[in-house]
C-alpha cells in the first residue's frame, strides 16, 4: 500500500469532504480517503499494482475538486 497527500482548495465544507470521500470511495485499489475541509488536505492509501495516483486525482478533478 501507498500513501498520499493531495491538496485542493475548494474543499469547503462537510458536502464537499463527503464528495471527494465518495469519488476515491469507487475506486478499485482505494483503500482509505479522508478529506479534511480546514486544511485542505486530501489523504489517500492506495493499492499501486491496482491503480495509479493519477487516476486517484483525474476521479477527485472529475467530481468538482481540482487538486494541486
Amino acid at each position: 500500500m501507498k500513501e498520499a497527500t493531495l491538496v485542493s482548495q475548494k474543499i469547503s465544507c462537510g458536502h464537499c469532504k463527503m464528495t471527494v470521500e465518495s469519488a476515491g470511495n469507487s475506486l478499485e485499489g482505494v483503500s482509505t480517503i479522508t478529506a479534511d475541509p480546514e486544511s485542505k488536505k486530501i489523504e489517500v492509501t492506495f493499492d499501486e499494482s491496482v491503480i495509479t495516483l493519477d487516476e486517484i486525482r483525474q476521479a477527485i478533478e472529475k467530481a468538482g475538486y481540482p487538486t494541486e
